[in-house]
């Protein structure tokens, strides 16, 4: 059964593992019958070598044109004058919603049985703005920026989100009661959208708080809504109790184009040595495919991941096998319904 539809999709491969579990996005997706033209850029390190800087002008028109991109992790130097990529990315597209759904699949071997929860994350502000400076030598400042126009934005997201998709409860993420301004605005901001949507359930949770209720009641959960940093450390905690950052997929939204991408980095070290976990970049190609409504597809892809979990008989090192990426890869294609692959 073929997709009869084509989309342009602006195709990163990122670099470390990127590539591997990027090629195996793209496998499954063609094996399932997406038709897709893939324009191919390039970011980070393998930008760097090609073009002598690490993001082109050429990736943002590129994505900017197609409305829509798969991307592999990046590896940005961790030396001063090289600002995180991701954050660069997100800013200059202005994809201030970073979506986040923690879902349990069969067979892996995470903490519980049952997790369905989604993490949104505001991401163009906060302390993730890069606003820093040395104030004298030995003390540096960093500046937290909050604003009520994205405050509100990544409320209403979440909260249309939520309702789009049937879920009945949003919890504000805050330490509101330390930083009585900052997390005070965002919490005021949550509120007011709230007050739009008395359908929905809305709480709020200091998030030393919600990290221990996120461990010991992750059911209590069901969509989180938070700043920058909170949703930048909460969504890696959420990943551990579903069997790890491998198996996590992730979307970043803006007025006028999309980027799926994994939760997890480029873990350099293990670059060429196939043993990457395609799972999260699989599922973000999954996210992307509902995103351009390709419903049908996606279930048939979704569907042929968690059979292969399911089966057990070819699972990364990660998730306690000895299979290949390539190997996992070819299992999730082997068990699309007769007649797709």
């Amino acid at each position: 059964m073929m997709n009869k539809s084509k989309y342009s999709v602006t195709l990163i491969q990122g670099d470390g593992i990127g590539p591997e579990v990027t090629e195996s996005a793209v496998r499954v997706l063609e094996a399932a019958g997406a038709s897709i033209d893939w324009d191919r850029q390039d970011i980070g390190v393998a930008a760097r070598e090609k073009h002598g800087v690490l993001l082109p002008g050429s990736v943002l028109a590129s994505i900017q044109k197609n409305g829509v991109a798969l991307k592999g992790p990046v590896t940005t130097p961790n030396v001063e004058g090289y600002p995180s990529l991701n954050v660069t990315l997100r800013k200059s597209l202005d994809l201030y919603a970073c979506i986040r759904p923690v879902k349990t699949l069969p067979g892996v071997k995470g903490l519980y049985e049952d997790i369905n929860l989604v993490v949104v994350r505001e991401n163009t502000e906060d302390l993730y703005a890069g606003v820093e400076h040395e104030v004298v030598p030995g003390i540096v400042q960093s500046v937290k920026v909050i604003t009520r126009a994205a405050s509100t934005r990544i409320a209403r997201f979440a909260f249309e989100f939520a309702e789009a998709r049937g879920r009945k409860l949003v919890t504000a993420v805050h330490k509101a009661n330390i930083m009585k301004l900052s997390d005070g605005l965002f919490l005021e901001c949550c509120r007011e959208v709230a007050a739009e949507h008395p359908d929905i359930e809305y709480t709020e949770m200091i998030v030393d708080a919600a990290c221990q209720h996120l461990v010991l009641h992750p059911e209590r959960f069901n969509v989180l809504v938070m700043e920058n940093l909170y949703g930048d450390i909460i969504s890696d905690l959420t990943a551990g109790l579903v069997g790890g950052l491998g198996m996590v997929p992730g979307a970043n939204f803006g007025e006028n184009c999309a980027v799926f991408e994994p939760t997890h980095g480029s873990w350099p070290e293990a670059a060429g040595k196939g043993i990457a976990n395609p799972t999260a970049l699989i599922l973000s190609s999954v996210m992307m495919m509902r995103h351009l409504g390709e419903m049908e597809l996606a279930e048939r892809i979704e569907g042929a991941l968690r059979a292969a979990y399911m089966e057990g008989e070819s699972l990364t090192p990660d998730q306690g096998g000895t299979a290949s990426t390539g190997e996992f890869t070819d299992q999730v294609i082997n068990c699309l319904p007769i007649g797709v692959a």
